[in-house]
């Protein structure tokens, strides 16, 4: 006969150590994306800060009007 107690005990032990897992804090954040992101905020400016930062030159030219132009 099946030892219902001692079935019950270890799946039991099994769940409850699924739940304390499943409701941990600490799965929902990985460390190395946490200082991926922190890497890339430090070693690239934002996009304002670029559009700023850069020198006036020419307009751009698209391609398709200078074929249209030359034709």
């Amino acid at each position: 006969m099946i030892d219902y107690f001692a079935l019950a005990l270890g799946h039991g032990l099994l769940v409850l150590a699924f739940v304390r897992l499943v409701t941990r804090d600490s799965l929902d954040t990985d460390p190395a994306i946490s200082d991926l992101e922190q890497a890339a905020k430090t070693s690239h400016p934002n996009k304002a800060e670029r559009r700023n930062s850069r020198k006036p030159s020419e307009p751009h030219r698209d391609s398709a009007q200078d074929g249209k132009a030359r034709r």
